[in-house]
């Protein structure tokens, strides 16, 4: 079993990819008000600056900062994936998703990328705005209804 070592720098600034374990579902976009209230819920907890989010159907990326002491972004994940795969019937699961009690519903791991300066940020904040042009969803940026382009501005 694979020993992730995650960096434990307070307040830093990180790159996420999450992704659902069915890549076909559209689960992420037809429940976007449970992925809301998840998100909104943690932040009450264990809050977080958002400085770019996109949701698409079967995956999301989004740039957080975390409070200054506080290096705790897996706790947050947790909660989040949690919290919304509550709201759904069980998915397909394994033998390990079981023992974990997991339901099924997200990739089990997700990607960070911990952000070392302005133009890493600005790079991945563009990434962020043009995933749904890439996936071919919308021609534009700020077409896309699940995008925080529309809150921040390019």
């Amino acid at each position: 079993m694979p020993n992730y070592l995650r960096p434990k720098q307070s307040g830093a600034t990180i790159f996420f990819t999450v992704a659902l374990a069915d890549r076909s579902s559209q689960l992420l976009i037809d429940d976007i008000q449970g992925l809301r209230e998840a998100v909104i819920k943690t932040r009450q907890e264990r809050p977080f600056k958002i400085d770019a989010w996109v949701v698409l159907p079967d995956h999301m990326h989004c740039i957080w900062t975390l409070p200054a002491g506080d290096s705790d972004y897996a706790t947050r994940w947790r909660l989040i994936k949690s919290r919304f795969s509550r709201r759904h019937p069980v998915g397909p699961r394994s033998k390990s998703h079981m023992a974990r009690n997991e339901r099924g519903i997200w990739q089990r791991r997700y990607w960070e990328h911990h952000i070392r300066d302005r133009e890493d940020y600005d790079t991945h904040i563009r990434y962020c705005w043009v995933n749904p042009v890439k996936h071919g969803y919308v021609e534009n940026p700020e077409d896309w209804p699940f995008s925080t382009i529309n809150a921040f501005g390019p």
